[in-house]
């Protein structure tokens, strides 16, 4: 029921696209699209719980690429990366995974835009190897803790009744919770390319997968407050995933960050409104091109 590489095909009838793959923590094969403008300045996309870097095709194939050199990473166990049984838990190899893309690609200062779990993996990377090496982070519906009745507050009852159908080894049960989650991610409807486009790279990663990243525990809270780095928080107002009063433990722990709830948008904003999520983008770019730090006194935005 997996599906191949159709991602790739798909990319290739976009725009033009590289392909390439890195070598992530622990030696697990990452790949990884770059596309837009090779001089321009990096922003790599980091995307959320079973999904792959296609969830970024409103970014990839916007005027964002006139500018922007746009890398999107399939995360390890996600999209045409390697699917390793156990190499999930520790943080470190996710770290290591994003450190390998900045390093392979010879990426100066990015910005790292992260949706969903990808905020996590985010901060697995500020946690190992700091800030020195980016110049902003863009979390869009982030969430920041995990295996804690605190992470679990914040997550919508729909998301949780779904779960056991993630971790089923049965087809068909992972195909309608799959499928459901898809449906509560946006606020408008999809249509049925979309639709099944996303439910095949959902499909590709498998049950063992989705069950070692829900099985995680941490809570980022202290590193967040040590986050000396240019944030920009986005959140959908209408998320059936993710409670949008988390923007207020975000903002409480970053009081720097610039805050965009977007109206009429859901779990994923980056493509309910793409328009205006990548004009937040750009003038995020814009505003952190100077090297990406705020000062020992932090401004709320």
């Amino acid at each position: 029921m997996y599906i191949d590489s159709s991602s790739e095909r798909i990319f290739s009838k976009m725009t033009t696209f590289k392909h390439t793959h890195v070598t992530g923590g622990g030696g697990v094969r990452l790949h990884v699209v770059d596309t837009g403008n090779p001089s321009g300045r990096p922003i790599v996309f980091i995307h959320g719980f079973s999904q792959s870097g296609l969830a970024w095709r409103p970014q990839l194939c916007s005027d964002l690429a006139n500018d922007y050199r746009l890398v999107a990473m399939d995360l390890r166990g996600h999209g045409q990366s390697d699917k390793p049984r156990d190499a999930y838990s520790d943080p470190g190899p996710w770290a290591d995974d994003v450190n390998a893309v900045l390093r392979e690609l010879r990426l100066e200062r990015p910005v790292l835009c992260g949706w969903s779990y990808g905020a996590l993996v985010i901060l697995d990377y500020i946690r190992h190897y700091g800030e020195d090496a980016i110049s902003g982070i863009c979390f869009a519906d982030a969430i920041t803790r995990l295996g804690s009745e605190a992470a679990l507050s914040v997550l919508t009852p729909e998301l949780l009744s779904l779960v056991p159908g993630f971790f089923s080894t049965d087809v068909a049960d992972s195909v309608r919770s799959l499928e459901t989650l898809l449906r509560l991610c946006f606020v408008r409807e999809l249509s049925a390319e979309d639709l099944y486009l996303m439910l095949g790279y959902n499909l590709q990663v498998p049950p063992h997968v989705r069950e070692a990243l829900f099985t995680r525990t941490f809570d980022n809270d202290d590193l967040m407050a040590r986050i000396r780095t240019l944030v920009l928080v986005v959140h959908g107002a209408e998320d059936a995933i993710v409670k949008p009063s988390i923007v207020d433990q975000h903002t409480a722990c970053m009081p720097h960050a610039e805050l965009r709830v977007m109206p009429n948008t859901g779990h994923a904003p980056f493509w309910d409104n793409a328009a205006s999520f990548n004009q937040y983008l750009r003038a995020f770019c814009y505003s952190s091109r100077g090297g990406g730090l705020v000062g020992n006194t932090r401004a709320r935005s």
